[in-house]
Parts: C-alpha cells; sequence; structure tokens
C-alpha cells in the first residue's frame, strides 16, 4: 500500500482544509469523484499531467484508512 502521508497534504487556507495532493489544490475528493464516475486512471492522469499513478493510488489509500478509522470509532 502507497504511504498516503507522503502525498496527502492539510492546509488550513488551501481548499478550507480539505486534504489535497501534495500541496495542490486538487483535492483526494475530486480524484476519487473522477474514479467514481468511470474515469480511468490513465484518463484522470490524461488530464491532470502533473498528478501521478501513486497520487491516485495515495487517494485510494487515505480513502481506506479513512473509513477503517471511522469503523473503529463504530464499536
Amino acid at each position: 500500500m502507497v504511504d498516503y502521508l507522503k502525498i496527502i497534504t492539510i492546509e488550513p487556507g488551501k481548499r478550507s482544509g480539505k486534504p489535497c495532493i501534495r500541496g495542490m489544490r486538487i483535492t483526494v475528493y475530486d480524484v476519487l469523484s473522477y474514479l467514481a464516475a468511470g474515469m480511468t486512471t490513465d484518463e484522470i492522469l490524461d488530464d491532470f499531467p502533473y498528478l501521478t499513478q501513486e497520487d491516485i493510488l495515495a487517494c485510494l489509500a487515505y480513502a481506506a484508512d479513512r473509513e477503517k478509522q471511522m469503523l473503529i470509532k463504530q464499536q
């Protein structure tokens, strides 16, 4: 699994503190939304050439970890 802590950043003044990729203005939510809408990884990388495959995997790892943390809190 990708170590998303090295890729996903949260800055209070950027995108209202939402988790972003490497300090850029594209959020984890943006990438996950594109994937959920049916875009392939290659399509996302073509549309956003400053992103990498590892960035997309970091978004997925971040989402998986968040889901895990929510489940732990419910127990």
